[in-house]
């Protein structure tokens, strides 16, 4: 178990983590399919998504509005049809109805009575502008790929996070749904982390490409990570 007392600053994956990602991608290309009667089953939609998703985001920088739009079209081809004009931004426009889990706010809310709050999202800018009106709490910091000019699981994400909210790292802990994106990366550079497992009880990594990796603490939800961290 961790000793919470330790932390002054959570950090945050964001979609996946703190947004149901999997139900918005879902909700934004099934109908694109649907137009061009082509049918995946739900995980075999989301694990193509996130191989192209982490293809688009390995490369030179593009903004995330581009990997998003990369990443329909890559579908499309691997299904062999062609994208309608007004089908390419269908994920960036649909991001902003991306639906907070549940237990988001309400957990987040908890923390911030204790706990300097961070989110080191793979985003623009403008888009987690759009998600911060779902999630209602507000942040102390946010680091964007925008900002770093790089997409987690780059280590660059993390360090431009440790370098904006100023406390040495053995007091700050990150939160994440994602193996390959988050706790890998923060292993490696010594960062206490929680893995959040939204997808408990689901085989595959969903939109998230699977990774080998052992998080510090495992929890299922915002809500149990709360009531641990806020025990003490």
């Amino acid at each position: 178990m961790l000793n919470f007392s330790r932390f002054e600053c959570l950090t945050f994956d964001c979609y996946g983590t703190l947004i149901d990602w999997e139900s918005g991608i879902l909700s934004a290309l099934k109908p694109v399919l649907a137009e061009h009667n082509r049918t995946l089953k739900d995980e075999e939609l989301l694990e193509l998504y996130g191989k192209l998703e982490a293809q688009a985001e390995a490369g030179e920088y593009r903004p995330y509005r581009k990997v998003l739009q990369f990443a329909t079209q890559r579908i499309g081809s691997r299904l062999s049809f062609a994208l309608h004009e007004n089908e390419i931004d269908v994920l960036p426009d649909s991001l902003r109805r991306w639906p907070a889990f549940p237990d988001t706010v309400e957990a987040l809310r908890r923390l911030k009575s204790r706990y300097k709050l961070a989110v080191i999202s793979n985003t623009d800018d403008d888009l987690f502008a759009e998600t911060a009106k779902t999630l209602e709490v507000s942040f102390d910091f946010l680091i964007t790929a925008e900002q770093a000019r790089s997409y987690k699981p780059s280590h660059r994400n993390f360090e431009l996070a440790l370098e904006r909210i100023g406390l040495p790292k053995e007091k700050v802990l990150h939160c994440a749904q994602s193996l390959f994106h988050d706790i890998v990366p923060a292993n490696a550079l010594g960062i206490a982390n929680v893995w959040v497992d939204r997808r408990e009880g689901r085989k595959g990594g969903g939109a998230t490409i699977p990774a080998n990796a052992t998080p510090d603490l495992t929890v299922t939800s915002m809500k149990e990570l709360a009531d641990l961290a806020l025990a003490r």
